[in-house]
């Protein structure tokens, strides 16, 4: 509740007073990306107060009246389109399961800073994006240093390998042979180094300079590696969400959940939240069996109900209550799996006959949704 009252207040603070109550896109889903990019480019160089209205999206020969449903299948659409392996933009950390800032991207500015667009637009709109990013993204866009555990945080391997250097207890110089120096790989798997400081390939790491060369490093992957990349990317963020007032009532991690949402996942908030159509009610026997059934999932698989229904495993600020959630009805029993309009946070199901069959259809729903369970 506290941050929700001091997001309202922000939001005041930084638009002021304004004309038009919308910012208003008319999109080909053709040519999303481009368009997007043209016309919230367009209007940062005219008049930036714009982008920090309410969104109001139409895509072009689709009839409708945008009541949210539209601006969150938009949101989801562009950021699943510009973080897709076709782009580049992005490299995908295994082991902590986020993405970081790809710094050989054949993309230019424009698209780097369209994604800091669409999060500074979120944070308006109150959207919630299925996106990965560490916690250093968040400290860079309030301006925050960065260091080596950020590093650690987001990069594990890396950082336990550069901790082992830290903790040698031998000749760092002789048994580890290294120099002030780092290599990468570009797109097409050729080596490139990089000094991190003037002569550094011929400087060797020692037990005095060891700290030194971690900080160094921690910096270059951190900062000048990506700097291309993340300054047209926080370009773009700051176009709709000025830095100072941001920093001033938010932290990182609170700038996180505005954006990504939280992993507080109480199912029992959604079900007195829960609304009925079709012919459904709460006292419904089929669900009745629902909520018994998702009251017994384990975590994982009420993540993936959620990312089935709305698009996304994240709770918004509130919590799951302030999810308008709907479980229409679709038909009679039968063997077809529930399926869901994810923009307006709808399931369907079929009145099964029985809880176990429910439970079955469901599950299997819910774990191939990618592909033929969302509509």
């Amino acid at each position: 509740m506290q941050n929700e009252g001091r997001m309202s207040v922000f939001q005041m603070l930084s638009t002021g007073f304004r004309d038009s109550p919308y910012l208003k896109l008319k999109i080909n889903r053709d040519t999303i990306i481009q368009d997007a990019l043209i016309q919230l480019e367009m209007m940062a160089q005219d008049n930036p107060q714009e982008l920090k209205k309410q969104l109001f999206v139409e895509f072009e020969g689709e009839q409708g009246f945008d009541e949210g449903g539209v601006q969150k299948e938009f949101f989801q659409l562009v950021i699943e389109e510009l973080f897709s392996p076709k782009y580049a933009m992005f490299s995908f950390v295994e082991e902590s399961r986020e993405c970081w800032f790809n710094p050989t991207s054949f993309e230019n500015d424009s698209e780097y800073m369209l994604i800091g667009i669409m999060l500074g637009l979120a944070v308006y709109n109150h959207v919630i994006l299925d996106v990965r990013f560490p916690m250093a993204v968040y400290r860079k866009l309030m301006g925050y240093p960065v260091g080596f555990e950020d590093l650690k945080h987001f990069h594990p391997v890396l950082g336990e390998s550069l901790s082992k250097l830290l903790r040698h207890e031998g000749n760092v110089e002789e048994e580890l042979v290294c120099s002030f120096s780092m290599s990468y790989e570009d797109v097409f798997g050729s080596a490139l180094t990089f000094d991190l400081k003037e002569n550094g390939s011929e400087i060797p790491v020692t037990n005095d300079n060891r700290k030194e060369y971690v900080r160094l490093y921690a910096d270059f992957v951190l900062n000048k590696m990506i700097h291309k990349q993340f300054d047209a990317f926080k370009r773009g963020f700051g176009m709709v969400v000025d830095e100072y007032p941001l920093k001033y009532w938010f932290h990182p991690s609170e700038l996180e959940l505005l954006i990504c949402g939280s992993e507080d996942l109480d199912f029992d908030a959604l079900e007195r939240s829960a609304l009925y159509d079709g012919g459904f009610t709460s006292n419904s026997q089929v669900i009745r069996w629902f909520w018994e059934v998702v009251h017994e999932f384990d975590e994982n698989q009420k993540k993936q109900l959620l990312s089935f229904a709305t698009g996304s495993d994240r709770v918004p600020l509130g919590g799951l209550s302030k999810i308008k959630f709907i479980i229409a009805k679709n038909g009679p029993d039968s063997e077809r799996l529930p399926t869901a309009h994810t923009c307006f946070n709808v399931v369907l199901l079929c009145e099964y006959a029985s809880k176990e069959k429910l439970k079955e259809r469901l599950l299997k729903a819910i774990t191939h949704a990618k592909g033929f369970g969302m509509i």
